[in-house]
């Protein structure tokens, strides 16, 4: 029996498949030997698992169920890999879909960017050059960019491919298949279904023309169930159009009226409107709906009156919201279509083929390939205006089209009414019954671009028969009367211009209707007319020679589709250029003025026209210039972003159209006579568009030697390469020039990637390249690339833009230079300047360069290997420039402090860098950035430290400025790398304190970065421990720094303590927790003097509050500012004015701006007391001081609204709450402290309690107001303990006496210091005969460090405990009160009810009742008790004195009593006044007899609580103490 021994257990031998591995030493990693897609799979889904279960955790419902589908999907495929049994194509097409798969789902999930060779594999960045490198992220991010468009589309129901195969193609179809046309016509039919744009009201398709029958079947039975078209040559531009409708005309073919049964004007063959039916297809234009089987109905929508314009009855119809069909329209089934119509018929056989009509954009499509050859003219009826004559009515106007070439020979069958119809020779419009303006916008095509001519007949009745019209059974013959025609091909050889025509309508006349060529050589149009000097306007009729014109008008419009004949002269003058050779100069300069959208339709002609020039006059170099200057015009047009889209065509043109064999000579040749000149005047502009259009001009280059070789056996190859290096060479020469006109070329023709060919040659140009300038050692070709081109590509790069589209490029071309050189091309390259400053300069380029560059990653952060390998690149050249940095620069005389104080910052930015910072990655990214590059920050951290115990004599130069930048160093979490750089901060206080016997710049510095840097989210408590251990290391050990040194260090820690905490909560939804941090903070600044700091968290401070509406606090916040300030004229300093709001020269302005700042807020927290004694001291000012009485007068308004509001509003008084925080759970700021709470408006406990346990939702609430034990405050837990304490009334002196309540009422829960809470606490066995002598008030009276309100809410107290004799004296002081009150109500109001006087007269007077005061004299006036407790003298005679005072107030009560006492308690009030008096008789014989008039009394309502509290002394430690603070004398 053989077993395995795992975590599991032992497991036998037999059910364990081993898999074969191998272990990697240096990583002590098992690696499995598996295929590298199947190992990167499983790293994969490693990695997504423990984002999926995060994303479970944060409830993201749609990402998990995302990347669950993914996980899921990634196991199904891995296993089909593994299992071996797939064929080879099927196992390519899985691996695609796994790499895609895998892309995807990195993207969406924020994971970096894996970048791949062309079968799917990992590329090894190791073996790739950088300008490989840098294309193959770019086509990734690219793919993957597709793909997320894909998954987008997916989601709108949009087929996976759908998007991609558009994506791919420019052009569009729509395809269209007629399922049945539903509509009672009574007559056969022609149905016209186009494409029609709503918003322009205009067609944007040619038709699509079904003969429909009078039985209900198409007219050709064979193509029944087959009635389908492809609307083709839709663009991208078509796709953005808001709207398009596919619209359907319904055109009836027969009688004049439908209704007619008169045999005698019976006519046949009009075509006669007869309705519409229209839907909008823009959801399935743009793919928002795609389901080739879904039957479309589109409703029918009639004529009113067959006098109704079509194109009218179709704006209706979209218009409407619905159409009142009956039942009757089309059934259509509709997709979209990708590709042109080759592309269409290859991809779509099942939907298109040979018999499926194409009904093409009546337009050009936006690209037109070589070989697609069109050459048609729309023709559009658009309206007409014909006189009545002697009629009373209008004519029936039909319309027909005819085509006659210039000989006047009608052409047959050359016109088109709609594709899936037969040519014709004649069209006829639609009739309008009786309508004097038509409006027809009826559109053919005419195939062949000769002359068309209109000939315009007259009906009297609506009937037509074969070609006669019938007006009475005498009358037999078809009335022609007007005729009207237009040129199509000018006189210049150019076509006609697109747009409308208004035409001359000529009068027919029988005669010369049959010789056409009578009326040909006339005008046609009324422009011709006008050119030729007659009007073109008037009311009558004009002969013109034998013709004469009507007064009737017609207008047509036109549109030319030709790839052959065009309608710009200059462009057809090169198209022809053989027959007339002589103006061949003249139309080479004139094709660079022709418009760019009229050249690119005739894109291959002109090309072809241009390259036929060049090698028929092979001999010649006279037209070799300007062939080459046309060429890079065209080249250049298609470069703007206009034309972009005829990338393809010009593509497809080098491959396969391209035939001039010796073209490559020429273009050399032009182009390096262009090199040579460039820094001639005229030349330079032309050079900048030749090296623009290089690539391409290359791209002709190499395509004609590899036509020349296949005919001529490479024939003059060495020719052609001398030629080759000599443009090279001069390239080098131009790129070496100093001249300033050159140095746009030079940026160009970096920006055209001549390096790249260099670096990555293309696979044509390759070998000739190769051979040129690969050739001989390595070493030497990369030093004459760094020498020619380093440093133009470092200024390149500098004066870029970051959103250049070719910033990327560049980068990657610098960094590949960096990479090829080794450490004899560094030392090198500083030879090669020569000169001290050009080192200087070289270094200071290249440090900001690259400072740049790492600030301001031009690559997205999801390039991770990119990123890194440039990382690599820099950190290899920044050290060895350290180097030069230490030869050249070091010494006294040649000390550069600008170029080292750059490096410093450099390298600190490169070790600072986002993409650098390994412990924001997850663990898988974190090793495999270590095993593959270690980590670079140890690496350059390193440098940076033996760089600065280089300088030596230098470092004071540094300090203070490279505090901050070491500083950010050393915050790096990492722990050898801050153990090696913290010493750094020492040897700075040594070179301070040495020149400057202080380090005070040093320790202001450091603790102004450390602020930013830790509130930036740097530093921690490892960090803390390791400043503190390692400075005071080194400050004991050293003569003069031991104390001072320590003392910094520790300052420093209690700061690193502070700013800790307060970013801990900085983000945290806790707004008071934020607060008391910013108070423990703005506290240490203050403590040491750092008004800077201080006045920036005041300012914090003031903005939490103002967020949190605590407007009261937020001016005690700002009055904390203005405190600083004095009323002078001294200037502001700048730290003063923090804020942008504050515009003050002086502090006296300064502090007046913030006072009625803090009056504002003041008076929105009802703190009117406190903004008046501020108005008051700024009242001051503007009288005395400033003398400003107009804002003196403004303020005292404010003011006297205070005084009213104090009195007249009311106030909601606020509850105080005393909160515990237990526990080491909670933070330092608040664990295990115990805080008192000023509660909001009207906010009861429980609502407070609610607020403060949903801030600390693991904290359990205390059942108990004892104080915790110390196995509560040492758990790990959070227990909080809650309840209502009450304010000590603090009266200010001003109220010596008495004053309205509605006063007093502000100071008993406003500016208070002390509070009580109490709890009864029986102590010692009962005792059955005096329940008092052992029964204690627990009384904790809290004391703030500041009064409430404050700059918080809340601060943390101190506790004291009151024994049982001053609850007595309080007790007897409450009473008293109690009756006193009760007296001056009833003294007020003689009205009051007596009941609840006599409740507490008898209660007090009757012993029976409450045991009276007779039970505080047997537990505290005994010799015993006076023995136990000496030092409570005085508090007896206090309460003897208490005792004393009550028996007055009980008299006055009694008295009033006596008054108001009905007859029926007459017994009650009897038994009283004896109880009274033996009352009275004992007290005033034992403590003395007291006197009080009502004065008093009122008096002693208001003060006698603080005469008796004034007259206490210290109290005795008692069971309150318990929560642990520090023993005082209660304040008085």
């Amino acid at each position: 029996m053989h077993w395995y021994h795992g975590i599991v257990g032992c497991v036998y031998l037999a059910f364990i498949l081993v898999a074969s591995c191998k272990v990697s030493i240096s990583v002590r990693n098992v690696i499995p030997n598996e295929l590298p897609l199947i190992q990167e799979v499983t790293t994969t889904l490693r990695e997504w698992s423990i984002i999926w279960r995060q994303l479970y955790v944060v409830n993201n419902r749609e990402m998990f169920c995302s990347v669950r589908h993914m996980i899921y999907d990634l196991i199904e495929w891995r296993s089909q890999i593994l299992s071996g049994t797939l064929p080879q194509d099927e196992l390519k097409e899985l691996k695609k879909k796994v790499t895609a798969k895998i892309d995807y789902g990195n993207r969406i999930l924020d994971l970096d960017l894996v970048v791949r060779d062309e079968d799917g594999n990992i590329l090894d960045p190791e073996q790739t050059s950088t300008i490989s490198l840098f294309r193959a992220h770019e086509i990734a991010s690219k793919q993957v960019e597709e793909r997320l468009q894909e998954e987008k589309s997916q989601k709108q129901n949009i087929d996976i491919n759908r998007q991609a195969k558009f994506a791919a193609t420019p052009s569009f179809a729509l395809f269209v298949n007629l399922k049945n046309v539903v509509c009672k016509i009574g007559e056969d039919a022609e149905v016209l279904m186009s494409l029609y744009d709503p918003l322009e009201s205009k067609f944007i398709s040619e038709n699509y023309l079904v003969r429909w029958s009078s039985c209900g079947l198409p007219k050709d039975i064979d193509r029944l169930h087959n009635l389908r078209a492809v609307f083709t040559d839709l663009g991208s531009k078509d796709l953005k159009r808001e709207k398009i409708s596919f619209v359907c005309q319904i055109v009836r073919v027969g009688r004049m009226e439908l209704r007619d049964n008169n045999t005698r004007k019976l006519t046949s063959g009009l075509r006669r409107p007869f309705g519409v039916a229209v839907m909008d297809v823009t959801d399935i234009i743009n793919g928002k709906v795609d389901d080739e089987d879904k039957q479309h109905f589109i409703p029918f929508q009639p004529v009113a009156g067959e006098n109704d314009f079509l194109q009218t009855v179709i704006n209706k119809v979209i218009a409407a919201k619905e159409v009142n069909h009956k039942g009757q329209g089309l059934w259509v089934t509709l997709k979209l279509l990708p590709g042109d119509i080759h592309q269409i018929r290859k991809e779509f056989p099942h939907l298109v083929d040979r018999s499926t009509a194409v009904a093409r954009k009546m337009g050009f499509p936006e690209i037109i390939m070589p070989g697609d050859v069109r050459n048609d003219i729309y023709v559009t009826l658009v309206q007409g205006d014909f006189d009545k004559g002697s009629k009373t009515t209008a004519k029936n106007v039909e319309v027909t089209v005819s085509v006659y070439d210039e000989d006047g020979k009608r052409l047959e069958s050359v016109i088109f009414p709609g594709a899936g119809d037969e040519a014709i020779s004649e069209y006829k419009s639609v009739i309008y019954y009786q309508v004097k303006q038509p409006r027809w916008f009826e559109t053919v095509k005419v195939y062949k671009l000769w002359t068309v001519c209109i000939t315009i007949k007259h009906l009297i009745m609506c009937w037509v028969f074969s070609s006669f019209f019938f007006i009475t059974a005498k009358d037999k013959s078809e009335k022609i009367f007007a005729l009207a025609f237009v040129k199509l091909m000018r006189y210049d050889g150019t076509t006609l211009r697109d747009g409308e025509h208004d035409l001359i309508v000529y009068k027919a006349e029988a005669k010369k209707l049959e010789d056409a060529s009578t009326y040909l050589s006339l005008p046609s149009t009324k422009i011709e007319l006008e050119e030729k000097g007659h009007s073109a306007t008037g009311k009558s009729m004009q002969n013109l020679g034998s013709c004469t014109i009507s007064k009737d008008s017609f207008q047509i419009s036109t549109l030319v589709c030709s790839t052959k004949l065009t309608q710009n002269v200059d462009l057809l003058g090169l198209l022809k250029w053989r027959s007339n050779t002589n103006l061949l100069q003249q139309n080479l300069k004139q094709l660079m003025k022709v418009d760019g959208g009229e050249v690119v339709k005739f894109l291959q002609d002109t090309l072809d026209a241009l390259f036929n020039i060049m090698m028929e006059n092979s001999e010649s170099e006279t037209f070799d210039t300007l062939v080459f200057d046309a060429l890079v015009f065209i080249i250049g047009l298609i470069a703007d972003r206009k034309f972009q889209h005829f990338n393809p065509v010009l593509e497809t043109y080098i491959k396969k159209h391209f035939s001039a064999t010796l073209a490559y000579t020429k273009l050399t040749k032009v182009l390096k006579t262009y090199v040579d000149n460039a820094e001639k005047c005229g030349i330079t502009d032309q050079l900048f568009k030749a090296m623009k259009a290089l690539e391409y001009i290359f791209k002709f280059i190499v395509r004609s030697r590899i036509l020349f070789n296949q005919l001529y056996e490479n024939k003059g190859e060495a020719d052609f390469r001398e030629s080759l290096l000599q443009l090279f060479k001069s390239i080098n020469e131009m790129m070496s020039s100093i001249s300033d006109q050159t140095v746009i070329v030079k940026v160009r023709a970096l920006q055209v990637s001549i390096l790249t060919l260099l670096l990555h040659p293309k696979p044509q140009l390759g070998g000739w390249l190769k051979c040129m300038i690969v050739f001989g050692p390595t070493q030497r070709h990369v030093q004459i690339i760094m020498e020619k081109l380093l440093r133009t590509v470092n200024r390149t790069v500098i004066s870029m833009g970051r959103d250049s589209e070719l910033i990327g490029s560049f980068v990657a071309c610098m960094t590949a230079i960096l990479r090829q050189m080794e450490d004899y091309h560094y030392a090198h390259l500083i030879k090669t300047f020569g000169k001290m400053r050009s080192d200087v300069d070289f270094l200071m380029e290249t440090f900001i360069m690259f400072k740049n560059l790492i600030g301001k990653n031009v690559y997205p952060f999801d390039w991770v290997i990119m990123n890194m390998m440039q990382n690599k690149v820099f950190l290899r050249a920044i050290n060895q420039y350290a180097d030069m940095l230490n030869k050249k620069f070091l010494d006294q005389a040649n000390f550069e402090l600008q170029l080292w104080n750059n490096y410093f910052h450099l390298a600190v930015a490169f070790l600072t860098q986002e993409s650098l910072q390994l412990e924001n990655f997850s663990s898988a990214k974190r090793a495999k950035i270590l095993n593959k590059y270690g980590d670079m920050r140890r690496q350059i951290g390193f440098e940076i430290r033996d760089m600065w115990y280089n300088l030596g004599q230098h470092k004071i130069k540094f300090i203070p400025e490279m505090v901050g930048p070491i500083l950010e160093m050393t915050l790096i979490p990492e722990t050898e790398l801050r153990k090696a750089t913290i010493p750094i901060f020492f040897d700075m206080m040594q070179c301070e304190f040495h020149s400057t016997r202080s380090f005070q710049m040093f320790e202001k510095e450091i603790i102004t970065k450390l602020d930013h840097e830790v509130e930036g989210g740097r530093g921690d408590e490892q960090y803390k421990v390791l400043f503190d251990k390692i400075l005071l290391e080194h400050c004991r050990k050293h003569k003069y720094l031991a104390k001072s040194g320590e003392t910094f260090v520790k300052l420093v820690v209690r700061l690193m303590e502070r700013l800790l905490d307060y970013r801990t909560i900085m983000h945290d939804e806790n707004k008071e927790n934020h607060m008391s941090c910013t108070v423990n903070v703005l506290n240490f600044y203050k403590e040491i003097e750092r008004e800077e700091m201080y006045i920036r968290y005041l300012y914090k401070l003031c903005d939490l509050h103002k967020e949190c509406d605590n407007y009261t606090e937020a001016a005690y916040t700002l009055l904390l500012h203005a405190k600083l300030l004095k009323w002078s004229e001294e200037a502001c300093a700048a730290h003063l004015t923090q804020r942008d709001g504050y515009q003050a020269a002086t502090q006296g302005q300064l502090k007046d701006q913030l006072y009625q700042e803090i009056i504002h807020y003041f008076d929105k927290g009802k703190m009117w007391e406190e903004a008046i004694a501020l108005g008051k001291e700024l009242a001051e000012q503007y009288e005395n001081e400033m003398f400003d009485y107009e804002q003196l007068s403004e303020l005292l308004r404010k003011q006297a609204q205070f005084y009213e509001n104090i009195v007249k509003v009311i106030r909601p008084k606020p509850d105080y709450f005393a909160v515990g925080y237990y526990g080491q759970g909670f933070p330092t700021f608040i664990r295990n402290k115990v805080f008192i709470y000023r509660g909001k408006e009207y906010e009861r406990r429980e609502d407070f309690e609610a607020r403060l346990l949903t801030q600390f939702p693991n904290a359990e609430k205390m059942k108990t107001t004892s104080p915790p034990g110390d196995d509560i405050k040492n758990s790990s837990g959070q227990y909080i303990q809650c309840f209502t304490v009450k304010p000590k009334l603090d009266l200010p002196s001003k109220f010596h006496r008495p004053v309205s309540e509605q006063i007093v009422s502000f100071y008993r829960v406003n500016e208070v210091q002390r509070f009580e809470y109490s709890r009864p606490v029986r102590k010692g066995e009962k005792n059955p005969d005096n329940e008092f002598a052992n029964m204690w008030i627990e009384r904790t009276i809290y004391v703030t460090a500041y009064k409430l309100p404050g700059i918080l809410r809340w601060f943390e107290v101190k506790s004291v405990e009151i024994s049982p004799l001053e609850n007595a004296i309080e007790t007897m002081q409450l009473t008293n009160d109690k009756i006193n009150n009760m007296v001056q109500q009833h003294l007020n109001d003689p009205n009051l009810p007596i009941n609840p006087l006599s409740m507490l007269l008898n209660g007090i007077v009757d012993p029976a009742v409450m045991g009276g005061f007779t039970n505080y004299e047997k537990a505290f006036f005994t010799e015993k008790y006076m023995h136990e407790h000496p030092e409570d003298h005085d508090k007896i005679e206090k309460l003897k004195d208490l005792i004393a005072w009550q028996i007055p107030f009980l008299a006055e009560g009694i008295r009033i009593h006596g008054e108001k006492v009905t007859e029926a308690l007459r017994p009650f009030h009897e038994r009283m006044e004896a109880c009274f008096k033996q009352l009275k008789d004992k007290v005033e014989k034992q403590y003395g007899a007291r006197a009080v008039v009502s004065y008093l009394l009122a008096l002693y309502d208001q003060k006698a609580l603080l005469l008796s509290l004034s007259s206490m002394g210290t109290i005795s430690k008692l069971p309150g103490s318990k929560l642990g603070f520090k023993k005082k004398p209660m304040p008085l």
